[in-house]
């Protein structure tokens, strides 16, 4: 039973059975960050204009913030020394979380993608909308463009490598990826996506296998397909440099641009997304695609889940992030 609040929930079965709450989630509500941070049992979430934290290991929480002004919709990504930062895709949001308490802070452009540095929680690297890439040695409080991705039409995606901030893969609008293996000094296409254009919505990093990358895209070449309209999860095995479709839209699997996406802590094979609607009662669906034994799914009766995050004691223990519109 989780206690505290309705916004986060967690499961020991990938969605198949859910943690009861103790409280009920008032309607249009959205919980869009949650963060598993290197303290024991420590968690951070994003649920409206609250920062929740528990210390028992997601059974129960409290706010730990209350922010106004907060812009839509907060991504949490945590950091070395008990620390995490929240900030806005495509948004001038920036905050960090400590004992100390939460701090705003200000950045040189909107991001689409912030990581941080595993040995030194101070050590930030951010894409721009822009297509910049800029570090921060203290925290966030002040920032250095150290290069920048040009030549594409637009951005939608940066990520970093968890294991090495100099590893970028970006998603672009029409342009495909791009990779970077310097800090984003220079950066390689892709190759693997449509050859005229393709747009990549969201890319995420295995935590422990920088080689295998994967991502959402939609292959403009094909958006009329009767079976999948063109749209695919991708998978890289050598970074970000060559991709393959590996799923494909269809009747049972429902893509949108953009999904939650989450790789596996500890196998590299699997990775996550997920699709829900409060449209007629659907609930939600919880995919799992594992390159050994092919697609999975579980499903739910809440409107939708906008963040996944897993236990560093347990990985096996994933904790969903959830909305609710009715």
């Amino acid at each position: 039973m989780v206690t505290g609040t309705a916004a986060v929930t967690f499961t020991r079965d990938e969605g198949r059975t859910l943690a009861p709450s103790s409280e009920s989630m008032r309607p249009i509500t959205y919980t869009w960050g949650v963060a598993a941070l290197d303290e024991p049992d420590t968690l951070l979430a994003w649920h409206d204009s609250d920062l929740l934290l528990s210390t028992d290991g997601g059974c129960s929480w409290r706010v730990a913030a209350h922010i106004e002004g907060w812009d839509f919709p907060p991504t949490l990504t945590a950091a070395k020394g008990g620390r995490a930062y929240a900030w806005s895709e495509n948004r001038s949001f920036l905050y960090r979380y400590d004992a100390r308490g939460a701090v705003k802070l200000k950045q040189p452009v909107d991001f689409l993608g912030l990581g941080t540095d595993p040995d030194d929680g101070d050590r930030l690297r951010a894409g721009g909308s822009d297509g910049t890439i800029w570090e921060s040695v203290d925290a966030g409080v002040t920032w250095t463009q150290i290069g920048a991705l040009t030549g594409a039409i637009g951005y939608y995606r940066f990520a970093f490598d968890p294991m090495n901030l100099d590893h970028i893969v970006a998603g672009t609008v029409v342009n495909g990826a791009y990779v970077s293996r310097d800090g984003g000094k220079n950066w390689t296409r892709s190759t693997g996506f449509a050859a005229r254009a393709a747009n990549v919505f969201n890319v995420v990093f295995s935590p422990v296998d920088s080689n295998r990358v994967w991502a959402m895209g939609l292959d403009l070449d094909n958006t009329e397909h009767p079976a999948h309209h063109g749209r695919h999860i991708y998978v890289s095995e050598d970074g970000g440099n060559t991709w393959r479709a590996v799923v494909d839209e269809s009747p049972e699997v429902k893509l949108i641009n953009g999904p939650t996406m989450a790789a596996h802590p500890t196998d590299r094979d699997v990775v996550y997304f997920i699709f829900g609607t409060h449209f007629q009662g659907y609930g939600t669906d919880v995919f799992r695609y594992d390159l050994q034994s092919g697609l999975t799914m579980t499903h739910n009766d809440h409107d939708g889940v906008n963040a996944i995050a897993f236990s560093r004691r347990d990985p096996r223990v994933m904790y969903l992030g959830l909305e609710k519109i009715n």
